[in-house]
C-alpha cells in the first residue's frame, strides 16, 4: 500500500453542528414570538373578567362585573383627544356635563361585535337625556376595517382611531382603567370615571351600568 492511500481521507462536506445550532435558536425564537403573539391576541379580546376594590383603588366590583366609584373617590379621566376613524377631531372633554359612555373596541374582537348593536341602541335611546357614547377603536392598523365594522354594526356615534392603544395607556394605575378589549367606562357630569367593565355587555347590563351615573345631580 502506499503511502498516499494510507494518508487520512479528507471530507469535502462542511460540518453540519456549526449551523444547525443558529437554525435550532432561529426555530425556537419563531415559536417564542408565535406563542407571544397569541397570548397577546387572547388577552387582548375576550369576554373579560371581574376586578375587585382592595388597597387604595376605592372601587368595588359586583358580581355582574361592573366596578363602580362613590362619588367622592373617582379619579378625573385622562385625556382623551385625537383623530377620529372619520378623520374628524374629537376631545371626550368638550362633554363635560354630559355622562360619557367609553366603550375600546377592535374590528377584530368577536365580543365586541356581539356588543356593538347593543351600544347603539342605548346611544339611541338616551342621546337626548344628556348621555354621550365615544367609541375608542385599537388595534386596527388602519381605518379601513373600523370603518367597515362600524357601518356593518351600525354604529353613529363617533370613535377615537388609537391603533397603538396609548389612549388606554394615558389611565393611572390603581383606577377604573380599561384592561381588556373590550373594556367599558363610564365618565360622570365632572370627567371623573364612575364605573367600568371589562367584558361585552347586553343592553341589559349597559343600562344597569349608565343609570346610577345618570340619576346623579
Amino acid at each position: 500500500m502506499s503511502a498516499a492511500s494510507r494518508a487520512p481521507q479528507r471530507s469535502n462536506r462542511a460540518p453540519q453542528s456549526s449551523n444547525r445550532a443558529p437554525r435550532a435558536r432561529r426555530r425556537v425564537l419563531l415559536a417564542a414570538s408565535g406563542a407571544a403573539a397569541a397570548a397577546l391576541l387572547v388577552s387582548a379580546c375576550g369576554s373579560g373578567g371581574t376586578s375587585g376594590g382592595g388597597g387604595d383603588t376605592g372601587y368595588v366590583a359586583g358580581s355582574d362585573g361592573i366596578a363602580t366609584v362613590e362619588k367622592g373617590d373617582r379619579a378625573d379621566a385622562p385625556d382623551l383627544s385625537g383623530e377620529t376613524v372619520d378623520g374628524d377631531h374629537l376631545d371626550v372633554d368638550d362633554y363635560k356635563g354630559k355622562v360619557v359612555v367609553v366603550n375600546v373596541w377592535g374590528s377584530w374582537c368577536p365580543p365586541c361585535r356581539a356588543e356593538a348593536k347593543n351600544f347603539e341602541t342605548v346611544h339611541q335611546d338616551l342621546k337626548d337625556e344628556g348621555v354621550q357614547f365615544v367609541g375608542i377603536n385599537t388595534r386596527d392598523a388602519t381605518v379601513g376595517p373600523a370603518l367597515a365594522f362600524e357601518e356593518e354594526q351600525g354604529v353613529t356615534y363617533p370613535s377615537l382611531f388609537d391603533p397603538t392603544g396609548k389612549l388606554m395607556l394615558r389611565f393611572e394605575k390603581g383606577t377604573l382603567n380599561p384592561q381588556a378589549v373590550p373594556s367599558t367606562l363610564v365618565f360622570d357630569r365632572d370627567g371623573k370615571i364612575a364605573a367600568r367593565s371589562l367584558q361585552a355587555l347586553s343592553e341589559e347590563k349597559l343600562r344597569k351600568m349608565i343609570a346610577p351615573v345618570l340619576a346623579e345631580k
